[in-house]
């Protein structure tokens, strides 16, 4: 087991956070729109998006509309219990 695996969405960057919260308000979206809700650079939403599967909290697949994209989206058994660890990292 890495580190990434043991470590909870709390212990994760405020652009991975931020990434987590677009997915949780927005649904599934692509990379490009997650760009685009979020304001961040492509590239951090990338180290953003790799952070978040590491930990087990989004779940890649194919975005039919465009197959050359992916979409993201929150793992739904969990959505919850890591909300609240946002929750409390925050205050």
């Amino acid at each position: 087991m890495t580190s990434t695996d043991e470590e909870g969405l709390s212990d994760l960057p405020p652009s991975a956070k931020l990434v987590f919260k677009v997915l949780e308000y927005n649904g599934p979206l692509t990379q490009k729109g997650i760009v685009e809700e979020s304001m961040l650079s492509a590239r951090t939403v990338r180290y953003a998006l790799e952070r978040l599967e590491g930990v087990e909290a989004v779940d890649e697949d194919v975005y039919f509309a465009d197959a050359r994209q992916n979409l993201y989206e929150i793992i739904g058994d969990a959505t919850a219990e890591r909300s609240a660890d946002v929750g409390a990292a925050d205050d």
